[in-house]
């Protein structure tokens, strides 16, 4: 029978985790500098986690990690590690682990459970909706371009509109996602573009594009230079629906390599919402592997 002691002491838990999720992200193509950014996000509230083993019959099988944080107002649960040594996994140690670290949080309060994935979880958390994943490629050369297609930047005038644009497509990302409510949603685009770019084209370390084919604008780009040491983060490479199916997004993914390269950088990054699953086929046939990936459930599970 898998059993759950609570930790006093998380120091024998934390020298196994901490290297695990370092290699993890090393793995997935990330330098070192770029990792250890990674790591300290994911670790900056670590020592308000609560660390449980899990044993069976007195022995340990492996860790689960769990914590209740504020989320817009409203307590959220997230398993921080969930690890069944190899010796002992597949006896359904994991599921049991996953049920327990449900109950904790539920009962804290948690109507919603969040899990960030940085390597595949097999069947675990299958029934886990994705919120959103993280993916990456290095680019040490741009993707081939796509004949009779251009970048060039933004100007001041093409700004405001599509400024109002790109707020009104993360609204609608975060919502699809079922990250938030819409009226959450649009109060968090309108706070988070302020921060990122409080200065409009004139922010440094961003570049803003405009993508055209045959002299016309097919879409539009925004990417943020020396988002983690070495690496570019795409905000938005967006083609315009109408134009879609003709390779074009690739051609937006090589503009943004293409700006990478230009500012020192040697990979791109982006955020890709749940539900979009034309920009994870997309992604992938290009190359970007899957950095983290991000799940939800809602609590208390429904009974079967």
């Amino acid at each position: 029978m898998t059993e759950f002691n609570v930790l006093g002491d998380n120091a024998e838990w934390q020298k196994d985790f901490e290297p695990r999720l370092r290699a993890s992200y090393m793995t997935a193509g990330l330098g070192a500098a770029a990792a250890q950014r990674m790591f300290d996000d994911v670790c900056a509230d670590i020592g308000d986690w609560t660390v449980a083993e899990i044993a069976d019959a007195g022995t340990r099988m492996g860790y689960v990690a769990v914590v209740v944080t504020d989320d817009n107002g409203a307590p959220a649960g997230r398993i921080g590690d969930l690890r069944v040594d190899a010796l002992h996994a597949g006896r359904g140690h994991e599921q049991a682990a996953r049920s327990w670290a449900e109950g904790w949080c539920a009962e804290r309060g948690a109507r919603r459970l969040d899990i960030r994935l940085t390597e595949p979880a097999g069947e675990l958390f299958d029934d886990y909706s994705v919120r959103a994943q993280l993916r990456m490629r290095s680019v040490g050369s741009p993707s081939e371009p796509v004949d009779g297609v251009i970048a060039r930047p933004m100007t001041q005038a093409e700004y405001p509109e599509w400024l109002a644009s790109e707020k009104v497509a993360y609204v609608g990302d975060i919502v699809r996602a079922g990250a938030l409510s819409p009226e959450d949603a649009v109060r968090k685009s309108d706070d988070d573009f302020a921060k990122l770019i409080p200065e409009g084209l004139a922010t440094p370390d961003n570049t803003f594009l405009v993508i055209e084919a045959a002299g016309e604008q097919i879409g539009t780009g925004w990417v943020k230079h020396r988002h983690l040491p070495g690496v570019t983060y795409g905000y938005s490479l967006h083609i315009e629906e109408q134009r879609r199916g003709k390779g074009y997004g690739r051609a937006a993914m090589a503009a943004g390599e293409q700006a990478a390269l230009a500012a020192g950088d040697s990979a791109l990054m982006f955020t890709v919402w749940g539900g979009n699953e034309v920009a994870m086929n997309l992604y992938t046939s290009a190359g970007y592997r899957v950095v983290e990936e991000g799940r939800s459930i809602g609590l208390p599970r429904s009974a079967v």
